[in-house]
Parts: structure tokens; sequence; C-alpha cells
């Protein structure tokens, strides 16, 4: 019985698929255009993002950082928070990767790392205000 089950698994992996009909392969998807009112939409700005998730969904949570230097004193406020799929999230993902591509063959790399932004000697006055 063993044998069986293990002759119809290996049948199964190595039947070629069906052709697709010609109609199928004629069709060419065409860019879509989707209409949006953002009439009511509501801006903020954000420069704190936090991503966490379930494996069904990724929730994105969106704050203003008041101090981008060091460890912030006070917590962070979340603001907005955007639940996605995954599906919608691969989307988004292709779609900032595409932007900011874009952004950075106009006006050149974009550097993460804000301690190699920021002028050395704010680092220090940064530092000082601390002991302060």
């Amino acid at each position: 019985m063993a044998d069986e089950a293990a002759k119809t698994a290996d049948d199964t992996q190595t039947a070629a698929p069906a052709p697709a009909p010609a109609a199928e392969k004629a069709q060419t998807q065409q860019p879509v255009q989707v209409q949006v009112e953002d009439d009511h939409a509501v801006a903020t700005y954000a420069n704190f993002c936090r991503v966490t998730g379930s494996p069904e969904e990724l929730i994105v949570d969106f704050g203003l950082n008041p101090q981008p230097i060091g460890v912030p004193k006070d917590p962070i406020q979340v603001k907005q928070r955007i639940i996605l799929n995954f599906y919608t999230a691969k989307r988004l993902l292709a779609a900032l990767q595409m932007s900011v591509a874009r952004h950075e063959s106009v006006f050149g790399v974009l550097e993460t790392d804000i301690n190699k932004r920021v002028r050395p000697g704010l680092q220090q006055q940064v530092a000082q205000a601390k002991k302060d």
C-alpha cells in the first residue's frame, strides 16, 4: 500500500501541466486606472515607523519622534496605524522601492543612519545638553 502511495506521488510530481488555452495566451494585462477619492484624506507627518504583525497581516505604526537623535526621553506617540495583508504589503514595498530608487537617481543616495548625516558639532551639542 505504501508503494502505491509513493507511485501516485511520483506520478503527480512528474505530470506535465496542461497547456493554457490560446485565448488566455493572447490576452495581455493592460494597466488599469483606478479612480481614487482623497477629498477627506488627512495628511500626517511621521519620522518614526514601527512594523509588527502576525502570520496573516502587518501592522505599521507611524508617529512623531520629537528627539530623532539618541534615545527619546518620552514615549513616541503613535498617530496612525495601518493594517495590511501581506499581498498589499508586498505591493506597497514594490511601490516604495521604485519611488525611492527614482528619488536617489535624481538626488543621490539616501543615508538612513542619522549619525552619518548630522554635523559633527551637533552631536557634541546634543551630548552636552544631555549632561546638563
